[in-house]
C-alpha cells in the first residue's frame, strides 16, 4: 500500500497523490455529528434483518446480463455475461419507500436496490438516504448499490456548470468513523424486447440513475471491474474519504453536455487499474467543478485518458488537486492557481516532487501508473519559482501556454432533448459521388453509358507544388468571425507559446503550462 501524505509544512502544502487505495486522511473532524433517525438494515449471509412494514423486502431477482444470449438481447461481451446459478446466489435488498436507512454488516453476494417507482422521478418527496455504517457488500454480476427511481432534481433542458443537488432523491452518508467496502460489477446494455433501445445498462459498482449526493465523515472503499462510482445525471461529493480502484473510469457522470460532477469537500483517492484497457480518473460528460477537498486521481497508464476529464470544461475553484494521465482536458481560466506539466515522454511510476525556491517540497505525486500530463493545484501554490524532481533526478521544461479547441465567445449548440424513450428521426443524407483512384463514380443506377474517364495528367501524383505568391510570408493570420474573440493574450486555439528550456518553473496566479518537460541529462 502506498501512503498518501497531505499536511501543511511551514505554510506550504505537502501533498502526496497516491495512484491506488492508500492510507489517507481527510480533514480532521473534532466533533461527532449527531445520530440521524433511521431504519436499520443488518446485512448477513445468514439473513437480512429489518423492521416489518418498513418498505423493505428481500428477493433473489437481481438484474444481470444473461449468458448464452445472441445479438438481439444486448451488447454485452462474453466476459460480461453470467450464469443463472451465479445470479441466484445474490440476495437483493429492495428499498421501496422514502426514508433514511442505515446499512450495517456484511453481504458477500448481494445488492442494495432503491426503487420508489417510475412516478418518483417528479415527486420531491421521493427521497432516500442510505447511511453506510460498517457496510461490506460484494456483487459479482451487477452494481453492489444502485438507485433506480427516486426524485430527480436536475433539469437536462437547462445545462450549466453550477447546479444545486441539495434536493436530490439519492443520498449517501458515510457515518462518522465507519469503514465501508463496496465491491461491484456492472450490467452491459440490454435491449427492450424486440427493439434495440436500452432497457438496462449500469456501468459502475456504485450506481445511480438519478442525481446523487455523497457526504459524511466516514470512509468508502469501492472496487470495480469496470467503472467505480457513476450517476446518470449529476453527482455532488460533500465529504468523506472515498477510495476507488476501478477497471475503467473511477467516477463517471454520463449525460452528454449536461452532467456535472461537483466536489465540495472530502478526500478522493482514485486509481484506474486498467483492466478494461482504458479509463479516466474522473470523467464528466458535462462539467467537472472542484470547489474544495482533496482530489488525487490516476488515469489508466496504457491509454490516452486523463486524470481529470470533462467534455464541457473543468473548473478548479479550490481544494487540492493532483492528477496524472496521458491526455489533457480543458481547464477553465479564472479559478484557483494550477500548473500543468507536459512531458516529452510517458513517465514511469514513482514519486514526483515540486519544490519551491527554498528547496521545500510543495507538492508530491506518487504515481502508480505511467503518465504524460501532471496537474497540480492547491490554495498554498503561490507565485514563485519551482523545481521538479523524481528522487535525485531533476527536470527541465519550457514555460508557455496552451488552449484547447474551444474559442472564447463561441456558443455551443445542442439539439433539443427528446422525450424519454422517444424515437429520434434522422433526416436522409444527400447522395454523394464515390471517388475511387482519380475517377468520379455517380451513385448506383445513375451510370450513363460509355462515360469517358479523364486521363491523369502527365507525371501523375509527382506534379510539382505551385510556388507561393510573392509576399505571402507577410500575409496576416486569419481572424475569427465577429463576436468570437481570441483567447486572452491573443493565443489562438491549439497554439503553444513556448519559452526557454530551464530547470526553473515560474508560477504566476492562474493557469501555468509547462511544455517539453524532460529529465536533465
Amino acid at each position: 500500500m502506498k501512503k498518501l501524505l497531505c499536511a501543511l509544512l511551514a505554510s506550504a502544502l505537502l501533498c502526496g497523490c497516491a495512484a491506488g487505495p492508500a492510507e489517507t486522511t481527510g480533514p480532521a473532524t473534532t466533533t461527532q455529528p449527531p445520530e440521524i433517525a433511521s431504519t436499520v438494515i443488518t446485512l448477513s449471509d445468514e439473513g437480512i434483518e429489518f423492521p416489518a412494514d418498513s418498505g423493505i423486502h428481500v428477493a433473489n431477482d437481481i438484474v444481470y446480463y444473461e449468458e448464452g444470449r445472441d445479438e438481439t438481447y444486448g451488447e454485452g461481451e462474453a466476459h460480461e455475461s453470467h450464469s443463472a446459478a451465479e445470479a441466484a446466489k445474490h440476495t437483493v435488498v429492495h428499498i421501496t419507500k422514502p426514508g433514511t436507512y442505515t446499512l450495517r454488516g456484511k453481504l458477500s453476494a448481494g445488492q442494495i436496490a432503491v426503487d420508489l417507482g417510475e412516478e418518483a422521478k417528479t415527486d420531491p418527496n421521493a427521497v432516500v438516504t442510505l447511511i453506510l455504517d460498517g457496510a461490506d457488500i460484494t456483487c459479482t454480476v451487477a452494481p453492489a448499490v444502485i438507485f433506480y427511481n427516486v426524485y430527480e432534481c436536475g433539469n437536462p433542458e437547462d445545462p450549466r456548470a453550477n447546479v444545486d443537488t441539495a434536493a436530490a432523491g439519492a443520498n449517501v452518508v458515510l457515518h462518522h468513523g465507519s469503514v465501508n467496502n463496496i465491491t461491484g460489477s456492472h450490467v452491459a446494455k440490454i435491449y427492450k424486447p424486440g427493439t434495440d433501445k436500452k432497457l438496462h445498462k449500469y456501468d459502475a459498482a456504485f450506481y445511480s440513475k438519478m442525481s446523487m449526493n455523497i457526504g459524511g465523515s466516514g470512509e468508502l472503499n469501492i472496487t470495480a471491474d469496470n467503472e467505480g462510482l457513476d450517476s446518470e445525471l449529476h453527482l455532488t461529493i460533500n465529504g468523506g474519504t472515498i477510495r476507488i480502484a476501478s477497471g475503467n473510469d473511477g467516477i463517471n457522470t454520463n449525460a452528454d453536455g449536461v452532467s456535472v460532477t461537483t466536489i465540495n469537500g472530502g478526500l478522493l483517492d482514485i486509481h484506474v487499474t486498467g483492466e478494461t484497457g482504458e479509463g479516466d480518473g474522473i470523467d464528466s460528460n458535462g462539467w467537472l467543478v472542484i470547489n474544495g477537498g482533496w482530489v488525487f486521481a490516476s488515469a489508466c497508464g496504457i491509454s490516452g485518458d486523463a486524470g481529470i476529464d470533462s467534455d464541457m470544461g473543468i473548473q478548479i475553484n479550490g481544494g487540492t488537486v493532483c492528477a496524472g494521465g496521458n491526455m489533457l482536458d480543458r481547464i477553465e481560466d479564472g479559478g484557483q492557481t494550477h500548473t500543468v506539466f507536459t512531458f516529452t515522454e510517458r513517465q514511469e511510476p514513482g514519486v514526483y516532487a515540486l519544490k519551491n525556491a527554498k528547496g521545500e517540497t510543495v507538492a508530491e505525486y506518487t504515481a502508480g501508473n505511467a503518465f504524460q500530463y501532471l496537474i497540480l493545484s492547491a490554495p498554498e501554490l503561490t507565485e514563485g519559482t519551482y523545481t521538479l524532481w523524481s528522487g535525485k533526478q531533476q527536470y527541465q521544461g519550457m514555460a508557455g501556454g496552451m488552449m484547447s479547441g474551444f474559442m472564447e465567445g463561441a456558443e455551443i449548440q445542442r439539439p433539443d432533448w427528446p422525450e424519454d424513450g422517444a424515437d429520434v428521426e434522422i433526416p436522409p443524407q444527400p447522395t454523394q459521388p464515390i471517388v475511387t483512384q482519380g475517377t468520379v463514380q455517380p451513385p448506383a443506377g445513375e451510370q450513363p453509358e460509355n462515360m469517358p474517364v479523364p486521363p491523369m495528367p502527365e507525371g501523375g501524383t509527382d506534379m510539382p507544388t505551385p510556388p507561393m505568391p510573392e509576399g505571402s510570408e507577410n500575409m496576416p493570420m486569419p481572424q475569427p468571425p465577429a463576436g468570437m474573440e481570441p483567447p486572452p493574450g491573443g493565443r489562438q486555439p491549439g497554439q503553444f507559446v513556448t519559452g526557454t528550456l530551464s530547470t526553473e518553473f515560474p508560477v504566476k496566479n492562474g493557469a501555468n503550462y509547462f511544455m517539453s518537460v524532460r529529465p536533465v541529462e
